[in-house]
């Protein structure tokens, strides 16, 4: 069995990639975004200035996902200094949460101030519909490993992070506010992160619901410990992709997901380039 990498190989993994990173080109983001399944369009409204790919970045994980393009890309959106990742790591990849995370921990290192990430998730709440966007105002970790076991690494933050607010409440009002002025419906609610691959049993989602949850997906929590330890504010969103109240779940494919995510996709871009526009602002 492969040893776990200790603390201090760990910091030099993240240390190696951030100067490949800074070396190739330099730059300084301000925002970081983490885009999900079929939410990459985002990007084309980006002024690109370099695209690196994951497997030449030292010690950077290498996307699975047939969705995911990996590709680490650095430009401005409104003139604001962007790291964006197209594509992110699951857990059920078979990375550990330490891999999974190890974006996130460079993205902070690169100087990011914000965190924006976005997913793909099963709609529980029987208000929702294909192709709405939930804004996450809290979550439930259902994930068998947290990214934070093991040794802390003090540069990064506390041992024990509070938890009680994990997303922005002054992101959540001001993406609100970016909505109603763009003409967009979105709902706020509780995302349920699950390690997956496999979709959820009409009970699980029964489930699922009854202990709060108002949408279900396998990525986002992990992530959003690691920032929160490091103190970064999150904004997070969910592109709604199928349906799982009672009497609405049925059978879906990969291909049905990327579709619906299509759905959500242009709303969720506007919601986010608009907010980097105020941002710029300021």
């Amino acid at each position: 069995m492969k040893k776990p990498a200790s603390a201090t190989d760990y910091l030099e993994q993240i240390t190696a990639a951030v100067t490949y990173i800074s070396e190739q080109h330099p730059f300084i983001p301000e925002v970081g975004i983490i885009l999900g399944t079929g939410l990459g369009q985002l990007i084309d409204k980006i002024e690109v200035e370099a695209s690196l790919s994951y497997k030449d970045i030292p010690c950077f994980p290498i996307s699975t996902v047939e969705t995911h393009a990996g590709e680490l890309v650095l430009g401005t959106l409104h003139g604001v200094p962007i790291v964006a990742m197209k594509g992110r790591f699951h857990y059920y990849e078979g990375y550990d949460m330490k891999a999974v995370t190890f974006p996130v921990r460079v993205m902070r290192q690169l100087g990011i101030k914000q965190l924006i990430v976005s997913n793909a998730a099963g709609g529980l709440d029987p208000a929702f519909e294909v192709g709405d966007v939930m804004l996450i105002n809290d979550h439930i970790d259902l994930f068998p490993e947290n990214p934070l076991r093991g040794k802390n690494l003090d540069d990064f933050g506390v041992r024990f992070p509070d938890m009680s607010e994990p997303y922005d409440q002054g992101w959540l009002e001001a993406a609100v506010r970016v909505a109603k002025q763009e003409g967009i419906k979105v709902h706020q609610g509780v995302y349920a992160g699950v390690q997956g691959p496999n979709l959820e049993t009409k009970a699980e989602y029964r489930y699922l619901r009854t202990i709060g949850a108002d949408a279900v997906g396998m990525s986002t929590v992990p992530e959003v410990i690691v920032a929160r330890q490091m103190e970064l504010p999150v904004l997070a969103m969910s592109a709604i992709t199928d349906l799982c109240s009672p009497g609405k779940v049925k059978k879906i494919s990969i291909q049905e997901v990327i579709a619906a995510a299509a759905i959500a996709e242009p709303k969720m871009t506007r919601i986010i380039a608009s907010l980097i526009r105020q941002w710029s602002d300021h």
